[in-house]
């Protein structure tokens, strides 16, 4: 399992109610299913994704997080998780409303695009970086919010969102003095835990 997967686990209380939203195969919901009683719900939009959780067991939903969170009811949660995920969708701002609505708290990775790498990518080669964070072509990437560690933060500070935790994993998806020091310039991939 990714280290930012590992990481936001050690925030989850035993037997909470978990919903973990751009679930993908089911992995996170699955492990924290069989290792700490939780009770969870995985969203998803992509069909075999859909198939390999089935096939965990996990509980999902198809559904476009673009659409919102709207079939759930105020704090249905303990947690809502997005990994990876808060990039890709039309109005991320919403959406962290949304699940600070549903959820007592939330835990959100990200690609960190003021990495240092991101960063001489573009400066060296002047295009669109692509590395194992931001693995698409300009043309054909998912990511259309793409943030910083810094971006992040202030978003937070506009909604009134309180930030509980912050992690930094750099490109070997290691923690160190560094990353925790200069996040921002190190950390390839962010990781928050927020809550109203």
């Amino acid at each position: 399992m990714r280290l930012d997967l590992r990481l936001a686990e050690r925030w989850i209380k035993p037997q909470s109610r978990v919903l973990d939203l751009g679930c993908g195969d089911g992995e996170l919901l699955a492990h924290l299913r069989d290792n700490f009683a939780i009770r969870g719900y995985g969203l998803e939009i992509d069909e075999d994704k859909i198939n390999d959780c089935v096939a965990r067991g996990v509980n999902v939903i198809q559904q476009d997080l673009n659409k919102g969170l709207g079939n759930f009811a105020d704090n249905s949660f303990d947690s809502v998780i997005m990994t990876q995920a808060l990039q890709a969708v039309e109005q991320p701002d919403k959406l962290l409303k949304d699940m600070l609505r549903v959820g007592q708290q939330a835990i959100i990775t990200f690609p960190n695009f003021a990495h240092w790498k991101t960063r001489g990518y573009l400066f060296f080669k002047g295009k669109m970086p692509m590395s194992e964070a931001l693995p698409y072509s300009w043309y054909n990437t998912p990511n259309i919010h793409l943030c910083t560690f810094n971006d992040f933060e202030e978003l937070c500070q506009q909604l009134g969102i309180r930030i509980l935790n912050r992690l930094a994993v750099d490109d070997d998806q290691q923690r160190s003095f560094l990353t925790k020091r200069f996040p921002n310039l190190l950390g390839e991939v962010a990781i928050y835990r927020v809550s109203r």
